[in-house]
């Protein structure tokens, strides 16, 4: 576990007191950056559990993810800190099976050596049969069309498309994006979610020569290195042992804490508003999505407020089956699949999770648990579905993908209503204006997935910058009361 930096923490002076509004994993992450820097610490949830869309739990008896299930292992933010607060020997990464596509009538393998649905080689994309013959014929245009104009960003669809067709979108590109953002690739900002491709797009370099260096690179700089990680038991674990490790070092953390209101008082300090009572602190760290952090800025930030308000969230479902292995025979030998929205089908992708990962393949015996997803940017007649309608749409598609025919022993619907920020286009300018008047109030940090990318090491990691800035700004001593 870290030890307390600058001899603070271990019974020294504390830096100050520091309130993190906001219980997911960015939120415990500055806490615990901030509790082993020497501050005071308080985080408040509003809701009735930590973690946010980590959300470990189970299901016929069997311990699942509910909601994100994996860490991407090439970014070390993640699995040092599993490391850092006891669950290093229980990271495992998953299967390699492969993925593979439900397109054009049936399962087809996802094609290796792609960026993001951008191939990098052509040959097991041809091999694939998820492009036609036409789209196929398309691709080697990339090599000698002129350069397509990307201004300051664009849209990662609007763009590939117009050096190598819409089918490398609709049927590559859009279901990984999807997977990751639960956006449209036609209104997801390429410059945010792709910036290695931006950079080549911006140099009118081709996109598939760019893809193909990428992929050489990476295969460099991870070599005999997983590229995610699971953690046994649900990576839902990590956050609760991170607030573990916080009250261990004497953070005060609690739930069902709603923050009605957050006021500057003074030149510095903070007086934040719960229902019945206040607290007091010399700094505030917001890490709660963005309509949360625009009504409590509406205040003493309209101009952050607005920019915060602009940003758009997706809603999306995850569909947790329990079967008899049995059952479950005629599954292909992979980890599941996507879908591409250009299909029509209900379901986006489906996860063979028992066969992703060892510890829950071990875990549940005779049980095995699979996963669909529903739902993302702009779809909302679907999410209107009741959850036993959810599960039988479900059923449905996974029926005449898989042949799979069999009823779930158990089954449970996790819905999240605003589960991911959406990348528009200009989307890194807008995080860079919401900053600019950020810091305008000292004392204030934002942290999250609106930030800095929406996956675990990239929350991590904006979370710990956050608490390092505002570690070196807070005073000695410190707020005199921790609440009135």
């Amino acid at each position: 576990m870290r030890q307390a930096q600058d001899g603070r923490g271990d019974g020294g002076p504390a830096a100050g007191h520091v309130v993190v509004v906001g219980g997911g994993i960015a939120g415990l992450a500055a806490a615990y950056e901030l509790v082993h820097g020497g501050a005071r610490v308080t985080v408040l949830e509003a809701g009735d559990r930590l973690g946010g869309t980590l959300h470990a739990d189970e299901i016929a008896g069997v311990p699942v993810d509910l909601g994100a299930e994996s860490l991407l292992a090439r970014r070390p933010e993640a699995v040092q800190l599993a490391r850092e607060v006891g669950l290093g020997e229980d990271l495992e990464p998953p299967a390699v099976l492969g993925a593979t596509l439900w397109t054009r009538g049936r399962l087809r393998p996802m094609p290796k050596g792609h960026v993001m649905g951008v191939p990098g080689d052509l040959a097991p994309l041809a091999a694939s049969g998820v492009l036609s013959a036409a789209g196929l014929a398309r691709l080697p245009l990339d090599h000698v069309l002129p350069r397509t104009e990307v201004g300051e960003d664009v849209a990662v669809g609007t763009y590939v498309a117009a050096r190598l067709g819409h089918e490398v979108v609709d049927r590559l590109v859009d279901p990984l994006l999807g997977g990751v953002y639960a956006g449209n690739a036609y209104e997801l900002s390429l410059r945010a979610t792709v910036p290695q491709l931006w950079a080549a797009a911006h140099e009118g370099r081709s996109l598939i020569e760019a893809a193909r260096e990428i992929q050489r690179k990476a295969a460099q700089g991870g070599a005999g290195e997983p590229v995610f990680n699971g953690i046994r038991g649900g990576v839902g674990r990590l956050p609760l042992a991170v607030a573990d490790a916080c009250r261990a070092a004497g953070a005060v953390i609690e739930t069902g804490a709603r923050v009605r209101g957050l006021r500057r008082t003074g030149a510095h300090g903070w007086r934040i508003a719960l229902e019945g009572r206040e607290l007091t602190a010399d700094a505030v760290v917001l890490a709660v999505p963005a309509p949360a952090a625009a009504r409590l800025l509406a205040a003493e930030s309209p101009a952050a407020a607005a920019e915060l308000s602009a940003v758009e969230y997706a809603g999306m479902a995850l569909v947790t089956m329990a079967f008899r292995r049995t059952d479950v025979l005629q599954l292909p030998q992979s980890s599941g699949f996507l879908v591409p929205p250009v299909d029509g089908r209900t379901i986006k992708a489906s996860t063979f999770a028992s066969r992703k990962w060892g510890w829950l393949d071990e875990a549940g015996g005779d049980t095995f648990v699979l996963r669909t997803s529903i739902g993302r940017h702009g779809d909302t007649a679907e999410l209107a579905w009741d959850d036993t309608d959810l599960v039988r749409l479900s059923r449905e598609d996974l029926g005449e993908a898989v042949g799979l025919r069999a009823a779930p022993v158990a089954a449970r619907v996790t819905r999240w209503e605003a589960g991911l920020p959406q990348y528009a286009v200009g989307h890194p300018d807008r995080v860079r204006r919401i900053r600019e008047q950020a810091a305008k109030l000292p004392g204030l940090a934002l942290c999250g997935a609106l930030y800095d990318g929406v996956g675990i090491p990239a929350c991590i990691g904006g979370a710990r910058k956050a608490a390092a800035a505002l570690l070196a700004t807070l005073p000695q001593g410190g707020a005199d009361d921790a609440g009135e």
